[in-house]
């Protein structure tokens, strides 16, 4: 196995680069856009599908059955539902998030005439001078919040005249922070640090010119945050798929901080044991810092390939975050820890069809 490291510096600078491009579900082009100019910086032959998600090859020596590395290139978000009487928006979650992350969120909103207006998501009750206790009593819904626009606006008509409809995206700010500690603290690194560390590995086996075993298909899905996941750019010629994700660190959970995380199982059921076992052995084998771990409430671009039916090997690795889905927080060591074992992973032997 070729001795090759990942880039540190590389990975954080994609994943600054990424956390500056909006892409909710449904607006994923300007991510594909970048993470396309990067494959082809790295001389990575690649197509679009038709819903324009990325389907890269690196080449290996054999043919037939190929490997598969997926991490998805969509975040949570919000939808203009209605636009009120007082020039306010009602606004729908895109993705599973709890309003409470939502309350506060600087935001923009993308207009069909490709205008963008800037705007705060506040509770309905938002000014302690004029609700008093009434603020704390609010329950934690969507239906409790609403958009203000940064423009002079103060009925329906105004709003429309702006070119703001019903359907328009909202993106909402990641508030980006690297910290001199390795931390990265920011919105959408579920799964922008997985993208990051993905492209990262690619990049080592590329500049160290490593030779794989067989085809590895580089997949960067865009619909995953809501339940999509990878089926519609998967092929039966697939015969292992390794999603790239976040894992949970919480109380009750096993996630490593600072490490790799090999899932288990999620809400889909257990994940193929043999290539759970490849993938811990091959961090035992290289030293790289790794847990396993059993997720409650998840789903990944990996689940959803075995829920299609395709007949593949599946397995779940996970850098380590703190309040997924909400003020989310992650450290540098484990996207690269991720980074080191896809980078070992795809040097290894494809597994055999035996139980």
């Amino acid at each position: 196995m070729s001795e090759t490291h990942i880039d540190r510096q590389y990975l954080s600078a994609v994943l600054a680069r990424l956390l500056t491009i909006d892409s909710p579900t449904g607006m994923t082009e300007r991510a594909v856009d970048f993470v396309c100019d990067e494959l082809r910086d790295m001389g990575i032959s690649f197509e679009l599908t038709r819903r324009g998600a990325i389907r890269a090859v690196i080449p290996g020596q054999a043919k037939g059955s190929d490997r598969a590395v997926a991490a998805h290139l969509d975040t949570l978000g919000a939808m203009v539902k209605q636009i009120k009487d007082n020039g306010r928006l009602e606004v729908a979650m895109i993705g599973h998030w709890s309003s409470r992350f939502a309350e506060g969120a600087r935001v923009t909103v993308y207009s069909d005439n490709g205008k963008t207006t800037r705007g705060t998501i506040l509770t309905i009750k938002a000014s302690g001078h004029t609700y008093n206790t009434e603020i704390e009593s609010q329950p934690v819904t969507w239906e409790q919040l609403e958009l203000r626009l940064d423009a002079r606006v103060a009925n329906r008509d105004d709003v429309v005249a702006l070119g703001i409809n019903v359907g328009d995206m909202v993106a909402i700010d990641t508030n980006a922070e690297f910290t001199d500690s390795g931390f990265v603290v920011s919105r959408h690194l579920d799964d922008k640090a997985g993208v990051a560390a993905v492209l990262a590995a690619v990049r080592a086996l590329v500049t160290g010119k490593v030779s794989l075993p067989v085809d590895c298909k580089i997949l960067f899905t865009i619909a995953e945050e809501v339940g999509h996941g990878a089926p519609h750019i998967l092929d039966d010629d697939i015969a292992e798929l390794v999603a790239v994700d976040n894992g949970t660190f919480a109380p009750g959970q096993n996630t490593s901080e600072y490490g790799v995380t090999i899932a288990m199982k999620d809400m889909s059921g257990p994940f193929d044991r043999k290539l759970n076992r490849h993938l811990l052995d091959l961090c035992e084998a290289n030293g790289i810092e790794h847990s396993r771990d059993v997720f409650k409430f998840y789903r990944s671009d990996v689940a959803a390939g075995i829920e299609a039916g395709y007949d593949a090997r599946g397995s779940l690795i996970c850098f380590g975050l703190d309040a997924s889905h909400g003020h989310e927080r992650a450290h540098i060591d484990s996207f690269v820890a991720v980074g080191e074992l896809l980078v070992a992973y795809l040097q290894s032997p494809l597994l055999g069809s035996d139980v």
